[in-house]
This record gives structure tokens, sequence and C-alpha cells, in this order.
């Protein structure tokens, strides 16, 4: 892993590192790549439309030409949790109703991409993006908790409660054109990431008489943590009935990544946290000249992840093969998006993403920290044509607020039916974006 270092460090890990958090919307993936992409719901797989080829199908690369596109978004997550009817002890000893929310509300996120061709047949391109968005920062609060103190956050730790989870990917990619109209495309995932957790002191075997980690002194408020990976995406891409039919397929594998040892006693299998395998099948119907219509569907398996996997009610301690993870199950995304060429140098967008929801009730507690609910997006964007080489691209998305409700964990922690109450996690959304493309 040392060479993968390099790579990625410090400079462009350094740049992922001020402004790649919190990105989280199918899961803790993006509704989309590219600003063209999320102006349209996400849809990209059978387009060839902008230098993201790494992110969506590698295979686009074969049809793009010679481009660069740069720009980023304002992303604005807002996420609160609730505690209620958790059973209050004499003297208020024992206190965990209450509300909290976020700090952390407000990120820029960038994006790059790069085409280049070398023939007729092969083209290449390098497209950097990333993932996040378990990441929260909770005030302190004053929740009184049993034997661990009378000023405690919401999961009984002390001062600021939350983690920040960072994944960036350098994507090199080589497509190759073997017809005139269909294209295979291969790209190499290179992968860092960054985590660090804090406030979660009652996990750490903190509380007497309660073991709740394999690896004490690993769990919490140990700084920033990084870890490094190599995965793989294939793609195809193929156009047919004079173009008006375009139906891509892309598969990313799961990208296994090194431990993050300051917290092998917080994450399964001694700190992995793996990147699980996805994979999209895509069309695109040209209506007329002038309007397309694309469909995306998705499958992320978060699952595969035992960390993110795990079901938090899990016997195991923390850390162990089988400890209790996020309970995140696998998801599937539908993206719908339509293009409009308004003039012949203004395009307009709409699109909508529809995911399931990857949390269930029952791990509602560790999800405070991580509370990926979000299920619906409506986006809206545009290109507008600055000369016949550069144009400027921009994209809004809009994620009304979910929720999910479930029983404490600390009922089963403490074997006392009702201690904890009821927890609700929510989650809403609001993007907006701009991205300038050159062909050269």
């Amino acid at each position: 892993m040392s060479t993968l270092r390099a790579l990625l460090s410090p400079g462009l890990l350094a740049l992922a590192l001020a402004a790649l958090p919190a990105a989280a919307t199918n899961g803790y993936f993006a509704h989309g790549y590219g600003l063209k992409a999320k102006g349209m719901g996400g849809a990209a797989t059978a387009l060839a439309q902008d230098a993201f080829g790494g992110a969506n199908n590698p295979a686009s690369f074969a049809f793009v030409g010679a481009r660069f596109d740069v720009g980023g978004d304002v992303f604005r997550p807002v996420r609160d949790a609730e505690r209620e009817g958790a059973l209050g002890l004499p003297l208020g000893l024992f206190q965990l109703d209450g509300a909290s929310r976020s700090n952390r509300e407000t990120f820029l996120i960038p994006e790059f991409g790069l085409s280049r061709p070398i023939n007729e047949r092969l083209g290449l391109g390098l497209t950097v993006y990333g993932n996040g968005g378990l990441n929260t920062a909770y005030p302190q609060g004053n929740y009184s908790c049993l034997l661990t103190g009378f000023s405690n956050n919401q999961l009984c730790g002390q001062g600021k409660l939350g983690v920040d989870l960072i994944q960036l990917v350098v994507a090199p990619s080589l497509a190759w054109r073997f017809s005139e109209k269909q294209a295979f495309g291969i790209s190499l995932l290179l992968t860092a990431q960054q985590f660090q957790a804090e406030g979660l002191q009652a996990f750490d075997n903190t509380i007497p008489l309660f073991n709740f980690t394999s690896r004490k002194g690993k769990v919490t408020n140990r700084g920033k943590d990084r870890s490094y990976g190599v995965g793989l995406r294939v793609g195809y891409l193929g156009h047919f009935f004079d173009e008006r039919l375009s139906v891509g397929a892309a598969y990313a594998s799961r990208t296994h990544m090194s431990r993050f040892k300051k917290y092998e006693g917080l994450f399964a299998e001694q700190g992995d946290f793996d990147i699980p395998s996805n994979w999209s099948l895509g069309l695109a119907l040209k209506l007329s000249p002038r309007w397309t219509l694309a469909l995306d569907a998705n499958r992320i398996r978060f699952s595969e992840v035992r960390s993110v996997g795990n079901p938090s009610a899990s016997m195991a301690l923390l850390g162990q093969d089988n400890g209790p993870g996020f309970g995140w199950r696998d998801i599937d995304v539908l993206k719908l998006g339509l293009i409009w060429q308004a003039t012949p140098r203004l395009a307009l967008r709409a699109g909508v993403n529809v995911g399931d929801n990857p949390i269930r009730g029952e791990d509602v507690t560790f999800n405070i920290l991580a509370p990926g609910v979000v299920r619906k997006h409506f986006t809206l964007g545009f290109t507008q044509s600055l000369d016949d080489k550069s144009e400027l691209t921009g994209a809004f998305m809009i994620a009304p607020r979910e929720s999910v409700r479930g029983t404490s964990f600390f009922d089963r922690a403490f074997g006392l039916p009702g201690i904890g109450g009821e927890e609700t996690i929510r989650m809403r959304q609001v993007s907006v974006g701009l991205a300038y493309g050159r062909s050269f």
C-alpha cells in the first residue's frame, strides 16, 4: 500500500479531506457524479456527456472526445436525532430524553474529470470523486446517564458526539471501441479514506460491569486515521437504431481497504471498512432531436461489508468479526432524467432519484452517528455553451426530510425494557453546483 499512499497523498488527499465530506444521498454514495448527471437524478450509465466515466461508466470515454470538466457542489444536509419516553430513574440518575441537531451542515464538494483519445479506437480518462456522509457533530447536551456522569452527549459519552468518514477515489480509465458504436471500458479505483470518531466513551468499556468492545482504547477520540485500497470498475456502452437508443452497464468490485488501526475496537473485523460492490444498468432514448430520456437502475451491496451491514444487535463485541455494525441493508436506486435541448446553446435537465432506505428501526441508535435515511431526490440542471469549445453546467437538488424511528439500543444493553425509550433520526438535503467544461 506504500505506492498507493504516495499517489494519493498529500496533494489529492489533502484536497479531499478539506472538501469531500457529507455526500450521503444514496446511503453514503452520491446521488450522481458530475454536474450533468446530478441535474438529471444521477442517470449517466448510458450517456457520454462529460469526463466522469470513472465514476459512472468507463466505456463512455470511447465517445466523449478530448475535454476536461471541473466544478463543485455546495451541499447542505440537515441531520437531527431525538429520544423520547426513556425511563427516568430517581433523582434523575438516568435521563436520556432530548433532541440534538448536528452542527456540520454546509460543505463544498469538488469534482474533476479529464478525457483524452489515443486514436479512433482507444480513449483514456481520469476521474476524481468522493463518497462520504457518515459524518455528524452533535453538541454534548445535558443528558444524565447511569454510571457515566451527569452531563453527557446523546450516546452517554463526553464532549462532542460524531463521526467523520471521507472516501476519495482517483480513477484512471481506458476505453476500447470494438465497433463503431460499441465500447468496453475499465477503471482502476485508487482509493483513500479517512475516519474519526468522538464522544463514544460509553462503548469503550467505561461502564462498570458492561463490556462493549474487544479492544479497549481503540473506539473513540483517537484522532484521524486513514486507510487505502484498490478496486475495479468495468463498463459497456452501445448505441443502436441510428443512436436513438443507448444501452449501458457498469459494475464496481468491492474495494478491499486496509484497516483503521486506531479504531479497530469500533468497526467489525478489527477496524475493517471496505467499499461495497455496486452495479448499474442504463438506457437512454432519444425521443426527438431535442428530447432525451435516461433511466438507470442501481444496486449498492452495503451488507457485504460487515462494519456497515452487521446488525447493531449483534451479541459479539465491537471490533470482532461479527461485532455490531450500522445494520445497513442493500439498496436499489432508480434514476430518471430528462434532457431538453432548448436552443442550440442551452440544454435544460430535470430528474428524480428514488432509493431504498438502508436503515431499519432496530438499528436506529447506532445510526444517530450516520442518519443516511434520505430516499427521494428531485433535481434540475442546465448546460450553457459559452463558445464552440467551452460550457457552463449547473445543477440543483432537493431531498425532502425522511425519518426512521425505533426502540433504543440501551434497552438491550442494560436489559431493562423501556429504559432507552424510542429514538428518531431525520435528514433533509439541498445542493447547488456549477462546473466548467472545455473541449480541446
